[in-house]
């Protein structure tokens, strides 16, 4: 795409030079928006491949960091360039070559730091290595100059000297001039009690009359001629010695910013390099700023002409008001012919695939869903432009033709080729012609074509070749306003008689104009009419069953809730009624204890004839007596010496139900799955059956349904970024077929990265109902409790 239709017409007609605009907007620095500014699309795989990946690493960064320290770069090849040759910098100049060697080194940790994380950053890691560490340069220029390009005492011995001499003299100087300021006649004769400067010397403003009384030089009056700025003779000396100050400072200050520019000309060929990099790293991140703030995604790339977009904008409209939509291109059809009324957004459609391709082309993420695929053309060309009024038709039918006639002469195998209102601006009989035998043209010559037309004789065209498809912007009869949704494999209506209809024109008057209509035009609406309403029926039925589906899925989890609690509530009655039960045995117990000791009181009292062992025999009868509670449940049988392990067939006594046994969860308690249900049983419920026979190995894909065991939990510790999200994403999935209501999902504290990424995941998916952090039993910030719908 280096030639020069691509880098100007076609930049301009499909608005990329647009999208650089809004790219400069997050360039860092001036270095970042040249390269902007020299951004075209590659027609090489290798380096759209390349420009993908480097964006796509910086989008990692970014979502990781959220930032990237690219402030206070600075252009600084022409103070190289200078010092080169022995030019003497100046002190803003060489603050920001410091600046610059800070950002780089801020710039390579900040990277290395990341990969050493554990995330896999090839290409920006390689740039990173390839900063020289200039950190002695950057010291010994902030050591000599100040951030607002003053040169500091500190920069040499000697200028602290000469500036301790010069504040020395102005000192003196200040003293002597200020006795004359307060002195018993200053209010008579100075024209303000005040210091000023003139000529680079010390002065005092006196009366025009006064002038005798102060000697000295006369250096300045006022534009009335009443005041003179006089130096008096007593400090025309010191200004003197403080002029001296002052030439010395300037010629120590050139020593020390000439000995700083050669210690940049000495590395002048590392500080290029660094230039270099910076420059890569501002614009790569520009581009995955951008590609942020329109919501992008990195396509997968191809050379075989395939274009698959999922819910695709146009970059330059609003999100919140374009219509997303899905486009297909290059696998099953090469050809779409988008048919239908004007205003409908066909030629929006016909440019969101023209632009998502010059970005994708340029290294730009795209305005679409992730999964979408684009493909590197040798060259992208289009013929779009508004139909003019008809005075002008010849002009815009030439000026279309001559467009066509070079897209012609240069189109093969390898391109894209859109073409908006084909044949348009003559006779619509020999438009339409026209139209159908460029088509076949461009469609002989292997190019992916996208066409629009209003054309009726094009909806035809499709049905009778191979490798075409046609497509329409769906059109609301009802509201009078197209819905801007795209419809492949449905040709466009015009909808005249029905929209003349609903604004009031008479039924007669459309009767008598559809008699002018052939059979053939009627047949073919009839035709589309019954696409548009079989695809508005199988919507219908689709949605339908997408609710009936979510009911029977909220049925399903509230029946498990329902029989959950049922459990819980019928376990905690059997513990209270043991409890309870358990008491009056105690206080049975304890009577009995005492009726035995009165017992004995009264042996012992009246010597009566009471054996011990009847006393023993009684407290034996009364034990027995007491109630004994059936601890284990309703059915439960004696203690078995089976040792119970994951995957054991069993029945669950108290509902007389065969179940699996999933995972012990206690001491004595087992998570048991019977049908789609599952619940915790304790171990005195179950009765084993038989450890279930291995089944022989079939090459079958397996269905997780609702009977699937999976944890209750996934730990993600440890986990590369990119890898735990696809396990969340596989274990939501996992734990949804499986039923159950909520889930942990154990991520850990660190820097917080994984669980922002985790629950911005989770936050836009459909089956999550809410999110919360762990509270203190559960794991507290380190842990993320899921709660499905």
């Amino acid at each position: 795409m280096e030639d020069e239709y691509m880098k100007g017409k076609i930049i301009k007609t499909l608005e990329f030079d647009k999208i650089k605009g809004l790219l400069l907007e997050h360039a860092s620095s001036p270095l970042g928006a040249e390269k902007i500014e020299a951004l075209f699309p590659s027609s090489s795989y290798e380096e759209v491949m390349r420009m993908q990946e480097e964006t796509d690493e910086a989008a990692r960064v970014l979502r990781l960091k959220g930032h990237v320290p690219l402030s206070g770069i600075y252009d600084i090849r022409r103070h190289l360039k200078r010092a080169s040759i022995g030019g003497r910098l100046n002190p803003a100049e060489l603050m920001q070559i410091a600046s610059t060697i800070y950002a780089s080194r801020s710039m390579k940790c900040f990277i290395e730091g990341i990969v050493e994380e554990g995330t896999e950053l090839p290409i920006l890691g390689g740039m990173a290595e390839g900063i020289a560490i200039l950190t002695p340069l950057e010291h010994e220029i902030k050591n000599a100059i100040d951030e607002n390009g003053e040169v500091l005492d500190t920069a040499s011995e000697t200028l602290r000297q000469i500036r301790q001499g010069l504040r020395g003299t102005e000192r003196r100087i200040r003293e002597k001039l200020e006795g004359y300021i307060r002195g018993k006649n200053a209010a008579k004769m100075l024209s303000d009690a005040i210091i000023t400067i003139r000529n680079e010397r010390y002065v005092i403003p006196v009366k025009q009359e006064y002038r005798a009384n102060y000697g000295g030089i006369v250096h300045d009056q006022s534009s009335s001629g009443q005041t003179l700025f006089i130096e008096p003779q007593s400090v025309v000396e010191l200004n003197n010695q403080l002029r001296e100050w002052h030439l010395k400072e300037q010629q120590e200050i050139d020593r020390i910013l000439s000995g700083l520019s050669a210690a940049v000309a000495g590395q002048a060929g590392e500080l290029g390099t660094i230039i270099g990099i910076l420059a890569d790293f501002d614009f790569i991140f520009a581009k995955a700023l951008y590609g942020r703030s329109i919501k992008g995604s990195k396509p997968s790339m191809n050379k075989d002409g395939i274009i698959r977009l999922f819910k695709a904008r146009h970059p330059l409209l609003p999100m919140d008001k374009v219509v997303p939509n899905d486009i297909a291109l290059g696998k099953d059809y090469t050809t779409i012919v988008i048919t239908g009324p004007n205003t409908g957004g066909k030629t929006i459609t016909l440019k969101t695939i023209g632009i998502c391709t010059l970005m994708a082309q340029a290294g730009l993420q795209i305005p679409a869903l992730d999964g979408s695929e684009m493909a590197v053309f040798k060259e992208v060309f289009a013929d779009i432009g508004d139909e003019q009024s008809i005075e002008q038709s010849l002009s815009t039918f030439s000026s279309h033709m001559t467009n066509i006639v070079d897209i012609l002469n240069r189109v093969d195998r390898e391109s894209l080729v859109l073409f908006d209102e084909l044949g348009a601006g003559t006779d619509p009989q020999e438009g339409a012609a026209l139209a159908i035998s460029i088509l076949d043209e461009v469609y002989n010559r292997g190019a992916r074509v996208v066409a629009t037309t209003h054309y009726p004789e094009l909806k035809a065209y499709g049905y009778n070749r191979k490798g075409v498809i046609n497509a329409s912007v769906e059109f609301d009869v009802d509201t009078l306003s197209p819905t801007y949704r795209l419809l492949i494999g449905v040709p466009g209506r015009s909808n005249a008689f029905e929209i003349s209809e609903r604004l009031g024109l008479s039924p007669s008057i459309i009767e008598h104009a559809k008699s002018y209509i052939g059979a053939d035009t009627n047949q073919v609406d009839n035709m589309i009419a019954a696409l548009e309403s079989a695809r508005r029926e199988a919507e219908k039925e689709r949605q339908e069953a997408h609710e009936l589906v979510k009911n029977a899925e909220k049925l399903h989890k509230d029946l498990q809730k329902q029989m959950m609690e049922f459990y819980a509530r019928r376990d905690e009655l059997y513990e209270k009624a043991e409890a309870k039960a358990a008491k009056v045995v105690e206080q049975a117990k304890e009577k009995a204890e005492e009726i035995i000791r009165d017992l004995r009181k009264m042996q012992l009292d009246t010597k009566a004839n009471i054996k011990e062992h009847e006393l023993i025999e009684a407290r034996k009868r009364l034990e027995e007596a007491a109630p004994k509670l059936d601890k284990s449940k309703p059915h439960a049988k004696a203690k078995q010496q089976h040792t119970f392990r994951p995957g054991d067939e069993v029945k669950v006594l108290s509902f007389n139900q065969k179940g699996t046994l999933l995972e012990k969860t206690g001491s004595g308690e087992w998570q048991v799955q019977m049908g789609i249900m599952k619940m915790k049983v304790k171990e005195s419920d179950l009765e084993f059956i038989q450890v279930p026979q291995k089944q022989p190995e079939k090459h079958l894909t397996t269905v997780k349904g609702p009977d699937y065991h999976v944890n209750l939990e996934i730990d993600l510790r440890g986990e590369r970024y990119e890898d735990a999200l696809l396990k969340v994403e596989k274990y939501i999935d996992d734990a949804l077929l499986a039923g159950y209501p909520r889930v942990s999902i154990i991520h850990g504290k660190g820097t917080g990265a994984l669980r922002n990424g985790v629950q911005e995941y989770l936050k836009h998916h459909r089956a999550v109902k809410r999110i919360r952090l762990g509270e203190a039993g559960e794991g507290g910030s380190g842990v993320t409790i899921v709660e499905f719908k």
